[in-house]
């Protein structure tokens, strides 16, 4: 999911509150949106569009038909990832494959040590170069394995693997027509159909 910047809230006459406190109280202002900070930018998303949720959920399927949630692995949604490359950076990945023990791996703000995550989903929204950059660069940096991306504005399944510094050195892009298997480093093999991935994510146009 994608999100915008944000300025900070300052109360007068008193030290600037941290980024951490001012992610918690637009937690607290707008609920059901999502609060992240990436690069040292605080950002805000809205809640998701009735498309985006439904296609969240059908992709998580293919996910637990695979035997990832539960045993060694947890396939969860909207758990905190804390990030490397800022003091008080951390994402909220759509989806997240993770490794069982990830409740003793807490850092901070209830989120967790990047290294239990074997896999990050994102599903585009409005703000989409978010997810297709800047998060790029936060997932690549924390060395997450696998970062996939659903990128609906252009019609593409995104799979990212081999984490850099802050960057990935493979980045494939996929069409509908193509069916494409995930890394078993996620724990399963796990085969998406990218049509009906892209189908389901897809906004239907009002009616009149």
């Amino acid at each position: 999911m994608s999100a915008a910047a944000v300025e900070g809230p300052y109360a007068h006459g008193r030290e600037p509150l941290t980024l951490l406190e001012q992610a918690d109280q637009l937690m607290k202002q707008l609920p059901g949106h999502r609060v992240e900070i990436l690069g040292g930018v605080l950002t805000v998303t809205p809640p998701p569009d009735p498309a985006h949720a439904k296609g969240l959920s059908r992709l998580r399927r293919p996910f637990v038909a695979a035997g990832l949630d539960g045993g060694r692995t947890e396939v969860l949604e909207g758990l905190g990832l804390w990030l490397p490359d800022g003091p008080e950076d951390f994402a909220v990945p759509d989806l997240s494959v993770v490794d069982a023990d990830f409740e003793d791996h807490v850092i901070e703000y209830g989120c967790c040590d990047p290294a239990v995550f074997r896999m990050v989903l994102e599903v585009t929204s409005t703000n989409y170069t978010n997810d297709l950059r800047t998060k790029v660069t936060a997932y690549g940096a924390a060395k997450v394995p696998v970062y996939v991306i659903v990128d609906r504005r252009h019609e593409r399944l995104h799979v990212l693997t081999e984490p850099m510094v802050d960057d990935y050195a493979v980045h494939r892009i996929h069409v509908a027509g193509e069916k494409v298997t995930l890394p078993e480093s996620i724990g399963a093999e796990v085969t998406l159909d990218v049509g009906q991935v892209l189908d389901d994510a897809r906004p239907r146009a009002p009616r009149p």
